[in-house]
């Protein structure tokens, strides 16, 4: 099952995508794809639901957000061992986690906005967990069965802002529009092996990035039970899992970074594609 969140007007709707690839209302079942929704039971309720028999959104709406109101917006860092080839860094012992503050979230294709004095604005394609229901100390074997399901994430990362500004890498993970989220969460049965899923990024149509899940250091199930360890996960909490080599700030011979008017791509193997266009904020 694939939910998402779809915007008409001012307005922001949940919906389901149907076998078609069109966008169905689900305003009549539940009042939006939070975290409140995303519970075992109410899922079933929705799966059982024959999508003909639900309203076509209207037009041809743009899609918001996957995941509404989230509570926590984690990430975790260098988790892929060829990323962490490229960087020139050892291998973590424990998951590095960081924050992106949840005002960073927003659309699939929604453009992404370099904040004024960015200069080293980079993407990073990246597998995104989302929380069904609340995981507090839970072990490895049982930690998926506490995941709603999963989507495309764009870990936008300034890295000027992360890495010279003193502090945390916070600072340049939580740039407004740096954390494009859908097209749609596909629901944990859809998505059998999290660890085998295939990654990639382009940019301006170049590939840059191309990546698989088996190649994470710590495994989505790893780091649900690690988190869980150190604060309970709430339901529509999301987990940015790491990326995989080819990052601009790893480019050779040169670090390449994004700016005005330039397209990203992004797609996760049965988890969709997003694109963003790159601007500059407005001086």
């Amino acid at each position: 099952m694939k939910l998402l969140r779809y915007r008409t007007g001012t307005e922001v709707r949940p919906g389901m995508l149907d076998s078609a690839g069109a966008v169905r209302d689900l305003s009549a079942h539940v009042p939006d794809i939070t975290g409140a929704v995303l519970g075992d039971e109410t899922l079933a309720r929705l799966s059982a639901l024959d999508p003909k028999t639900l309203p076509l959104a209207a037009g041809a709406p743009s899609l918001a957000p996957c995941v509404g109101q989230p509570g926590k917006f984690l990430g975790i860092g260098l988790n892929y061992t060829d990323h962490a080839e490229e960087m020139g860094m050892a291998l973590p012992e424990h998951p590095i986690l960081f924050l992106k503050a949840t005002s960073s979230i927003c659309g699939p294709d929604d453009d992404v906005v370099l904040p004024r004095g960015s200069v080293s604005s980079d993407w990073e394609v990246e597998l995104g967990v989302v929380i069904g229901k609340a995981a507090k100390y839970v072990s490895e074997a049982e930690a998926l069965d506490y995941v709603a399901g999963y989507c495309v994430i764009n870990d936008v990362s300034e890295r000027d802002f992360q890495t010279k500004l003193t502090g945390q890498w916070t600072k340049g993970k939580s740039c407004d529009t740096f954390g494009p989220l859908g097209p749609w969460l596909v629901t944990r049965d859809e998505v059998p092996d999290p660890q085998n899923l295939w990654l990639t990024c382009d940019v301006n149509g170049a590939r840059r990035q191309t990546g698989n899940t088996s190649r994470m250091v710590f495994t989505v199930a790893q780091i649900v039970s690690h988190l869980s360890q150190l604060m309970t996960l709430h339901p529509g909490d999301v987990i940015a899992t790491g990326t995989p080599p080819g990052v601009g700030m790893g480019a050779k011979p040169e670090p390449v970074y994004l700016k005005s008017g330039d397209v990203m791509r992004l797609e996760i193997e049965g988890l969709g594609v997003q694109t963003q266009k790159v601007r500059a904020d407005e001086e």
